[in-house]
Order: C-alpha cells, then structure tokens, then sequence
C-alpha cells in the first residue's frame, strides 16, 4: 500500500511538472511570436531608404594632366539631389581621359574636370594637352576652343633684365576652358583660372616651369 502511494505521488508531481513546463513554453512561444510581430510592424511603418544612383569619384588624390585609370576610379552611390551638374556616370566613360584639374580622393567627378579620349585624339601627332592657369579669370573667359594665343610670363627671372613680360608659348591652340567650381572661386578672389592648351611637350615643360615662378597671361592671335 506504501509503495503505490509513493508510485502515486511520483505520478502527481511529474503531471504537475509536465503542466507547468507547459505553460512555461507557451508563454516563451507567446512572447517570442509578439516579439516577432512587432519587429515586422516596425519595419513595415519604417520610411523607405532614400534612392541612389552610381556616380564617379576619385579613388586618390589626382593631380592635375594624370591620365585616369582603372585604379583611380571608383564608383559610389549617392542622392540625386547631391548629384552635380556633369557628373560621371561610369567609369568607363571617364577611363582614358585626362585631368584637367586636381581632385581630392572621394571627389565626385564631372565632365568639366576631364578631357575626353576624342578630344586627345585629335590633338595631332607630337602635341599634348597642358592645363595651364592664367592670372586674368576675365582674359580666360575670352576664350574658346580653338583659339590661338600667346602665353606670356610676368615676374619671372628673366624679365629682370629686359623690363618685358618673357612669350612661353607662342600660337598654341586652346583645346577647352573648363568651368570649375573652383574656377568660379579664384575669379573672385584673384586667383585666375585655368585654360587647356594644346602645344608640344618642350613647350609644355616651360609653362609648367613658368607657371612655378611667373603670373601667366595670354594674347589672343588671329587664326
């Protein structure tokens, strides 16, 4: 009689805990399902991220005249409405083509900051395209492709002897004036603005060294 009441007993409490284990589970279930739950409403009220479009930038710092590369390009997503004016959309269209200024690494760039592989291509045997700042941003904005001018030194060391503004390049054709962001910066503050001439590399070289040294200014030529 002792036994089976102890038997009994046994029986009662493993109901009891199976019972209890039970309810217990229900209520993890019931928790983890309204958990579950609210996460989807919150996602479902959440706005929608914002839309993008693949844009063009600098992979480093590019100096101004480097031929871009593969390695000097990535692609980024970005707003539309930070999207500039001219903006690269792929980076094939911007392999191959040169620099007419220097960006940043991260800067978005635009058709304004490059020469196209066409342009280069009818530039002629034996000729480069050098971006060559001029002192007068309202001289520059005389100009138009195709145009030919002089470039003229002030201040270099050669001058002293002579009392005149030293030529650095004489009939060079002008192959674009690009806009810049920065371009509208310095006309306002005195700083110049650039202009891309096509000449031959000796010529290019002497711009470069005079651009170092001297203020450089152009003379329109006669075509």
């Amino acid at each position: 009689m002792t036994s089976g009441r102890r038997d009994g007993d046994r029986w009662g409490r493993w109901l009891r805990d199976l019972v209890l284990a039970t309810r217990w589970h229900r209520r993890l279930l019931g928790a983890g399902l309204l958990a579950g739950s609210m996460a989807f409403a919150l996602q479902a009220l959440a706005p929608a991220a914002p839309p993008t479009v693949p844009v063009v930038s600098a992979a480093r710092d590019l100096a101004a005249g480097e031929r871009l590369s593969g390695d000097d390009l990535a692609v980024v997503r970005v707003q539309p409405g930070v999207v500039p004016d001219g903006a690269v959309r792929r980076a094939g269209l911007a392999r191959g083509a040169t620099l007419v200024s220097a960006v940043r690494r991260g800067e978005l760039l635009t058709d304004a900051r490059t020469l196209g592989r066409g342009v280069l291509d009818r530039l002629g045997p034996g000729l480069v395209a050098v971006p060559v700042r001029i002192a007068d941003a309202a001289a520059v904005s005389l100009l138009r492709p195709g145009d030919l001018v002089d470039v003229l030194a002030a201040g270099a060391a050669e001058e002293t002897s002579t009392g005149q503004a030293l030529l650095v390049a004489a009939a060079v054709r002008v192959v674009t004036v690009p806009r810049t962001p920065a371009d509208r910066f310095s006309t306002s503050s005195g700083e110049g603005s650039l202009v891309v001439l096509s000449t031959t590399s000796p010529t290019a070289a002497r711009l470069a060294g005079a651009a170092v040294t001297a203020r450089l200014s152009v003379v329109l030529r006669g075509r």
